[in-house]
């Protein structure tokens, strides 16, 4: 168990060293948060102000928080659907991850999430405090907002590592190209996340849709949670939500994974 738990670590800071070398891209990232992040302040503080400075519960500065946090949130939470694994399930290469003594799907995940979390430092992190001194945010009420972010945010990095693996991934032990796959999950997560606007801005029937989905946990529910949008009640009641999510996910996960095995073809020589 202890060895385990030591390689499963191992893996985490692997990946987590991985995406360290690509600063450059990094910085990038950060430019592009930035130009958007503004470009949404334009447009949804308008919206505020035009519905009488208040709507759905959000003013100006919750509005704010929303906008900086979820972009933050936008170099960690995968809303890209790229994930290393599904190239080596197409070239054949996961023949060889089954023959090691570890979890394939566990092991894809912890290593996309260590790439994941170093992202907060380089694009996450600055883009938060840029927005704080620009456009300045409302802070929550209560100081538990903050660990019960930080659990929130990190159960939303697993969870769309793990999604991705689920909805693009392992659907290729069959369709073997998977980029079809990507292109309709950058569509639709981001979307149902609340990347663009807050669930809660959405007609009923839409916002159904997306609490049926497990996308707002990946987005929607940190943001809440740490802008304070969300009490302490609530807080825990949505981190129960993504719990239940990520235990769903994760066993069809393994289901894939265990059925896509029996199933391999590997081409070529």
């Amino acid at each position: 168990m202890r060895a385990t738990t030591r390689t499963y670590w191992r893996l985490l800071v692997a990946g987590f060293r991985r995406q360290s070398a690509y600063l450059l891209a990094a910085f990038g990232g950060l430019v592009a948060n930035t130009t958007f992040g503004l470009l949404k302040v334009v447009l949804l503080f308008a919206t505020v102000e035009a519905a009488g400075g208040e709507l759905q519960g959000y003013d100006v500065a919750l509005m704010s928080t929303y906008i900086w946090v979820s972009q933050g949130l936008l170099g960690s939470v995968n809303l890209f659907g790229r994930i290393d694994i599904a190239e080596r399930i197409k070239d054949g290469d996961v023949a060889v991850d089954f023959l090691r003594p570890l979890d394939v799907q566990g092991a894809a995940i912890t290593t996309e999430v260590g790439k994941s979390l170093f992202a907060l430092i380089p694009r996450g992190i600055p883009s938060f405090l840029i927005g704080l001194v620009a456009v300045g945010m409302a802070a929550p009420d209560s100081p538990l907002a903050y660990p019960l972010g930080a659990v929130s945010i990190l159960l939303g990095i697993v969870l769309a590592s793990a999604t991705v693996y689920l909805l693009v991934a392992a659907p290729g032990f069959w369709l073997v190209e998977t980029r079809g796959l990507q292109i309709l999950y950058m569509a639709v997560s981001g979307f149902l996340a609340g990347l663009y606007v807050p669930i809660w801005l959405f007609p009923g029937w839409l916002e159904a849709i997306a609490e049926a989905t497990p996308f707002p946990s990946m987005l929607m529910y940190p943001v809440d949670i740490v802008s304070g949008r969300a009490d302490v009640g609530e807080s825990l009641l949505l981190i129960a939500v993504q719990v239940g999510w990520l235990a769903g996910v994760v066993l069809l996960g393994q289901l894939l994974t265990r059925a896509g095995r029996h199933h391999l073809e590997v081409q070529g020589g």
